[in-house]
């Protein structure tokens, strides 16, 4: 009988990972690649929220520039009053 299961279970408590930690770009927080600079060209200041990560993005004032998660730059394209910076 295989006991695979048992050998996964007594190596979950150990505090390693059982694959591996995967990391790119040499930073280990699992991004394929950098985060995009956008600024805010809007009269007063914006909130806007990632539609990927939900993640929200505080513009304080015109001319404000903000590094996004490039999953949600896409989304921040389509936004009237940013522009990639």
């Amino acid at each position: 009988m295989c006991n695979c299961g048992r050998k996964r279970l007594d190596r979950a408590g150990n505090g390693r990972p059982l694959s591996g930690a995967l990391t790119f770009n040499g930073v280990g927080n699992n991004k394929l690649w950098q985060d995009v600079f956008f600024e805010y060209t809007g009269h007063t200041g914006a909130t806007v929220t990632g539609r990927v990560t939900g993640r929200q993005y505080r513009f304080p004032e015109p001319g404000a520039r903000l590094a996004v998660d490039y999953r949600d730059a896409t989304a921040m394209m389509a936004v009237p009053v940013l522009r990639r910076a």
